[in-house]
């Protein structure tokens, strides 16, 4: 007999398992049912359409109802609300948002995929307000382009710096508009440590951008808004993302088991408590590999994975459960920025023995046209040198380097392994001592205890005690910029300067990018000294750590100028 198969919501998640579930099964009947006009359409795409990246709207809409139906044999029903489930009867109550109608439909089996609404404090005062946005689907970005070109609107502001608060902020600023982004931490891109964000910042600034951290929206009005500080922003329409909310309502009410996140709980098979209802997506809870513990996730990936896993094991076939190690990537402006797995400040809320390595190699051969400093951060278990995660900005291919680190993860890697981890090379495309490989080299150094490195953070600090600290560059670098302490020894001259290097306290080394500053460490070590750090992120990382806390608070700077070539 034929089996009778029901998805709840569409996109990732809900359009995916329907279509891996037709190619399992020709003769199973499968309906979808998604309360939005559509139900399968690009979510992540959702933002370049601000920019005209994504000229028309209607190319967001991947797949139609007719074209699931001449294509797949699927039945789509759009403003479709799925408002009860009669779990005994083993049927659904369906609202036609249309004509308010309701209806049932019998199931076999049932798969839960409602997503994640965004968040909107309802106590705020002009949360409400006509010019006030969300961004969850094709219908939200349509109704928000046309009231800013319809209205003539100049000052936007979005709130929250998370993935869709930093692509509406680019996409509204590279229309032309003049955009606030407000965001109540400390940074923006919480999957980045604060070193790795203070880079995004300075591209946001650079490109325009009114970026306010350490601050949150209080109040929202006509022509402004108004922050907890008390800073008013012209703002004539605000767009909210200070994040999503899984959609459990249904769930909820109709006997399903909620997570200790908040989200549907389902075990390996994605199965709730009910053993003919799946749930996959945004709404669900998922197992954090890394923290082992259960945890939210509102990916594309992870859905579409999930999705061929129900529709598998609906039909008899088994798959790994292996939980999410959070891997995510994004473009700002002249930027592209990538993480995997755990960052230095997860890991330590965690309670892991880590350590970390930052460093700035090429990101191909410098001989090669656009070949640029790739900033990478690495994170390990120490004293393991088990890989816990990864942080990569650039111009270049930075998804390709937390990609191998993903994979490394997965496979639980370690240092070692991904030192001897052999990969492709071309002087246009990289390295023959790849990033990657450049890092486990540098962080196996620091665990074996041969080389010992202060983070870019702790440099202020250096400066304003007066510690001793070399700029290992040459004349003409150091004049166009240095820490105001630093003394110039480059490395072409140190071996005839040691009398100028103290033995009897700490010795903190620079250079650019690190990598001569790291012999200079290396040699002073094998002529005796002792106490010598190289500092990490060395003057660049520097320059790029302070920028923008020093734009933002006013603080007397540590360097006589800022320079980032």
């Amino acid at each position: 007999m034929a089996k009778r198969i029901l998805v709840v919501g569409g996109v990732a998640g809900g359009a995916s398992a329907a279509a891996r579930l037709r190619r399992m099964d020709e003769s199973a009947e499968i309906l979808m049912f998604d309360k939005s006009p559509h139900v399968s359409f690009s979510n992540c795409s959702l933002p370049y359409h601000l920019s005209g990246v994504v000229e028309n709207s209607e190319s967001l809409v991947l797949m139609t109802p007719e074209m699931l139906k001449t294509r797949y044999n699927i039945e789509a029903r759009v403003n479709s609300e799925v408002i009860h489930i009669n779990r005994e009867e083993k049927t659904i109550t369906v609202k036609d948002l249309a004509t308010n109608n309701t209806y049932e439909e019998a199931y076999d089996k049932l798969i839960l995929s409602p997503g994640a609404a965004p968040i909107r404090p309802n106590k705020l005062e002009g949360i409400n307000n006509s010019n006030v946005f969300t961004v969850r689907n094709v219908v939200d970005i349509q109704q928000l382009n046309s009231y800013i070109k319809e209205k003539n609107i100049k000052d936007v502001a979005v709130i929250g710096g998370g993935f869709i608060g930093i692509e509406v902020a680019e996409n509204l600023r590279l229309a032309d508009y003049n955009v606030s982004l407000v965001e109540f931490a400390n940074q923006i891109l919480t999957p980045y440590d604060y070193d790795m964000a203070q880079i995004l910042h300075k591209e946001m600034v650079d490109n325009g951008v009114n970026l306010i951290v350490n601050d949150g929206l209080a109040k929202i009005s006509e022509n402004f808004i108004e922050t907890q500080s008390g800073e008013k922003i012209p703002a004539q329409a605000v767009v909210l993302a200070i994040g999503v909310r899984p959609e459990t309502k249904l769930a909820e009410e109709n006997g399903l088991e909620i997570g200790e996140t908040g989200a549907i709980k389902v075990n390996r098979n994605y199965l709730t408590n009910d053993p003919d209802i799946y749930a996959i997506g945004d709404a669900i809870e998922v197992y954090h590999r890394l923290l082992h513990k259960p945890t939210r996730l509102a990916l594309a990936g992870p859905a579409q994975k999930q999705a061929r896993a129900v529709a598998d094991h609906i039909y008899g076939i088994p798959s790994r459960n292996l939980g999410v190690i959070g891997s995510s990537s994004i473009h700002l402006f002249d930027l592209n920025a990538a993480s995997t797995g755990l960052n230095a400040r997860t890991a330590e809320a965690a309670g892991f023995s880590y350590d970390s390595v930052y460093i700035m190699p090429a990101d191909k051969v410098g001989l090669m046209p656009n070949s640029n400093v790739m900033h990478f951060k690495l994170v390990y278990e120490t004293p393991t040198g088990r890989i816990l995660g990864a942080q990569a900005i650039g111009k270049g291919n930075v998804d390709k380097r937390i990609d191998v680190i993903a994979t490394m993860i997965t496979m639980n890697g370690t240092l070692e392994d991904l030192k001897d981890l052999e990969l492709t090379y071309s002087p246009m495309m990289g390295t023959a001592k790849d990033v990657v490989n450049h890092a486990a080299l540098v962080a196996l150094n620091q665990l074996d205890g041969r080389y010992s490195e202060v983070k870019v953070s702790e440099v202020r600090e250096l400066v304003e005690n007066h510690a001793f600290i070399i700029d290992a560059r040459e004349k003409n670098e150091y004049e166009a910029g240095h820490l105001k302490t630093a003394i110039n020894i480059p490395l072409s001259e140190f071996r005839n300067r040691l009398d100028e290097i103290p033995k009897d306290k700490p010795v903190y080394i620079h250079c650019r990018s690190g990598q001569r500053s790291y012999n200079m460490v290396m040699a002073l070590k094998n002529l005796g000294y002792t106490n010598v750090f190289n500092i990490s992120g060395s003057y660049l990382g520097i320059n790029l750590y302070e920028y923008f806390n020093d734009l933002v608070t006013g603080r007397e700077k540590i360097v006589t100028e800022y320079n980032f070539k």
